[in-house]
C-alpha cells in the first residue's frame, strides 16, 4: 500500500499572449508520509521540475528515471507510473501548438517517453527556466514571474505558428468526432496531410488521437465520480461496454474494474482541483485558445 499523503496544486493561467501554448503552469506541493506511488494519465507533452527530491518514473516505452530534477515528457497514450517522496514541483503543459513552438522536435519522435531535459538536446534551451524554478530558496511567485516572462520575451520560437494545428486541435475537441475522414473533411485536409501534421505535431496518428479523446472523457468523467459505474462514465461513441473494455487495455494497460480499486493518492485530488479551477480534469480535454 502507498504512503498516505496530502497534495496542494494551483493552477496559474498563463497570460492571454501565451494562453495558445499552453495549459497552465501548475506549482504544487506533496507532503508524503513515506514513498507515494501513483500514475499519470494519457496526456500532452509536459515540462516538470522537481526542485526537492526527483522521483522515480517508468515510461510506457520502458525507460526509467530516478535522478532528473528537470523531467520532459512528450505526449502519451498509455499511463506513466511514478514514485516519489515530499516534494514541490512545477509542471507546465504543452498545447501541440506549444510543442511545436517550443520544442520544436517531431513530437512522435517523444511520443511516450521522458527524458531528463538537462542533457536531452531539444530541452537544453529551458536551462534558463529549470535553473530558477528548481532553486529552492526562491517563492513561488518570484518563479512564476520569470517563467512567464521566459516565455513571453526569451524563449527560442520554432517556424512561424501554422493555423492547421489549432484547427486540427479545435477539432479533435468535438464530442461528436466519429472518424478520421470526418476529421479530415472538417480541417479541408488531404488524408496524408492530416496523418504528417498529426504525427509531427500532436505525436500519434488521428485515429490514435480520436480513440484517446473518447477514452479520456470517460476516463475523467469517471475519476471525478467516485461513486460512478463505468457504464454510467461511458462515451456515447462506443459501441458498447466491450468496446471500451479493450480501449481500457490500450489506454491503461488493464481493464477498467482493475484501474477503479488502484489507488490515486496524488492524481485523484489533482483532477478535482484543476476540474474545479480549470473546468477540465485532464489537460488533454483543454481546448486550445482562438
Amino acid at each position: 500500500m502507498t504512503a498516505a499523503c496530502r497534495v496542494d496544486a494551483r493552477f496559474h493561467q498563463p497570460p492571454p499572449e501565451l494562453e495558445r501554448f499552453f495549459t497552465t503552469f501548475c506549482f504544487g506541493t506533496v507532503d508524503a508520509d513515506g514513498i507515494v506511488e501513483d500514475a499519470m494519465q494519457p496526456e500532452w507533452g509536459t515540462l516538470r521540475f522537481f526542485p526537492d527530491t526527483a522521483p522515480s518514473i517508468h515510461a510506457p516505452d520502458g525507460g526509467t528515471l530516478s535522478s532528473a530534477r528537470f523531467v520532459a515528457s512528450g505526449p502519451s497514450s498509455q499511463i506513466t507510473e511514478y514514485s516519489m517522496g515530499s516534494s514541490r514541483f512545477w509542471g507546465i503543459g504543452l498545447l501541440p501548438l506549444g510543442w511545436a513552438t517550443f520544442v520544436g522536435t517531431p513530437a512522435n519522435e517523444m511520443a511516450n517517453r521522458l527524458v531528463d531535459g538537462a542533457v536531452e538536446p531539444p530541452f537544453r534551451a529551458f536551462a534558463p527556466l529549470a535553473e530558477v524554478l528548481l532553486d529552492p530558496d526562491l517563492a513561488e511567485d518570484q518563479q512564476l514571474a520569470f517563467l512567464t516572462d521566459f516565455f513571453l520575451s526569451h524563449a527560442q520560437r520554432h517556424g512561424k505558428e501554422d493555423p492547421r494545428i489549432t484547427k486540427v486541435h479545435d477539432c479533435l475537441m468535438a464530442p461528436d468526432l466519429p472518424d478520421v475522414q470526418t476529421m479530415a473533411d472538417h480541417c479541408a485536409m488531404g488524408g496524408r496531410t492530416l496523418e504528417r501534421l498529426c504525427r509531427r505535431v500532436f505525436g500519434f496518428p488521428p485515429k490514435l488521437l480520436i480513440r484517446r479523446q473518447r477514452f479520456m472523457r470517460s476516463l475523467s468523467a469517471f475519476m471525478l465520480d467516485p461513486d460512478a459505474s463505468w457504464s454510467n462514465t461511458l462515451d456515447a461513441l462506443y459501441y458498447d461496454q466491450s468496446h471500451f473494455v479493450r480501449e481500457s487495455h490500450k489506454f491503461l494497460g488493464m481493464t477498467p474494474s482493475e484501474y477503479a480499486v488502484l489507488e490515486h493518492p496524488i492524481l485523484a485530488g489533482f483532477m478535482r482541483d484543476r476540474a474545479q479551477i480549470k473546468g477540465s480534469a485532464a489537460q488533454t480535454l483543454d481546448k486550445p485558445a482562438t
